[in-house]
């Protein structure tokens, strides 16, 4: 649950200064992933959540190419601080 932590006081400090920012949506639908993948140790049989998951992965794919596209140093910073893995290049 360290990441949990480390990552709430990261959007604490990003919600003072710019909610709608990419960075911010990215570190907001990393806690709903973390969430729902915590949800899914009790529940497996939730497809309707699964659906959601898929469609928040998706979306916070997309800001993460956005970003990459636009300032390659802060993807990389909010990918090391975030603990996800690069995404792939097509």
């Amino acid at each position: 649950m360290v990441k949990n932590s480390f990552i709430s006081v990261i959007s604490q400090e990003k919600k003072n200064e710019n909610k709608g920012s990419v960075e911010f949506q990215i570190v907001s639908f990393t806690n709903k992933i973390r969430r729902l993948t915590s949800h899914f140790e009790l529940h497996r049989k939730d497809y309707l959540s699964q659906r959601g998951l898929r469609k928040i992965l998706g979306k916070r794919q997309r800001l993460l190419s956005y970003l990459a596209k636009k300032n390659r140093i802060h993807y990389k910073e909010l990918i090391r601080r975030l603990d996800i893995r690069e995404s792939k290049t097509r």
